[in-house]
């Protein structure tokens, strides 16, 4: 029988400064470049730490809203957008190549993700500013997405991302930080929700019912109070489960 391999990863650079205990844990991180978080020491700071533990790097753009972290949704027109993210990525690629690093991935942040998740005009945006760079990069999408789809038809790779510390609705949907049950924080049921999305390909939700996901890799988010000790828990369960983290 085949050996399962997932990939964890996590959101860095985002002033935690938790990344050095993190990073043991993860093999892909995605770096905050500006736009909720992040500037020119944070970004060389967490590519140095990466490059040291073998993790693959990722970017880590957003709707230019430090005040909100990203996550509200921000009307922006499509030029707007795309100039932004563009101008972020830009940025952050100039720093990750003076380090001698190379791009692996690209993930929106927040409300970015969200939105490109089920609407097509953002969704849009973000696969022509992939198009622009000229280069094979991994694009993390939510599976069953709009953005997904684009992907697809452009011929953009595309790994599946689930998430270890969030809850689903019934429509794929992450349930609302807004809502007492959003974030998973006791590690056993953290470990069982991911399992399950990895071995059986399904997730249950918080009504009850069990969706099919496809998950290649799974985010531990690295602003979460508990983010240490879960990616540990997790890492360290699925290696119990013969699941090899790459």
């Amino acid at each position: 029988m085949n050996q399962i391999t997932i990939d964890i990863n996590a959101d860095v650079g985002e002033g935690i400064g938790n990344e050095t205990q993190l990073m043991p844990f993860i093999s892909s991180c995605n770096i905050a470049c500006g736009g909720h978080a992040g500037d020119e020491n944070t970004m060389h700071e967490v590519i140095k730490l990466a490059k040291k533990h073998k993790v693959k790097i990722g970017v880590h753009p957003s709707f230019p809203d430090k005040e909100n972290f990203g996550r509200v949704k921000m009307n922006m027109s499509c030029a707007a957008l795309y100039t932004e993210l563009k101008h972020q990525i830009i940025d952050f690629l100039k720093i990750l190549y003076s380090e001698n690093a190379t791009l692996h991935h690209i993930k929106p942040h927040g409300a970015l993700y969200n939105e490109a998740a089920k609407d097509e005009k953002v969704a849009n945006v973000i696969i022509e500013v992939v198009k622009s760079m000229h280069r094979p990069v991994q694009l993390y999408v939510p599976y069953n997405s709009v953005i997904a789809e684009l992907a697809k038809e452009n011929s953009i790779p595309i790994t599946f991302e689930a998430f270890a510390d969030r809850n689903y609705n019934d429509d794929w949907s992450l349930v609302s930080r807004q809502e007492n049950n959003a974030v998973i924080h006791d590690s056993e049921k953290l470990v069982s929700h991911v399992l399950d999305m990895i071995t059986n390909s399904k997730v249950k939700t918080i009504s009850g019912n069990e969706i099919p996901i496809i998950a290649q890799t799974i985010c531990v988010h690295g602003d979460n109070p508990e983010a240490i000790k879960l990616a540990e828990k997790l890492h360290t369960q699925l290696l119990k489960n013969n699941i090899k983290v790459q």
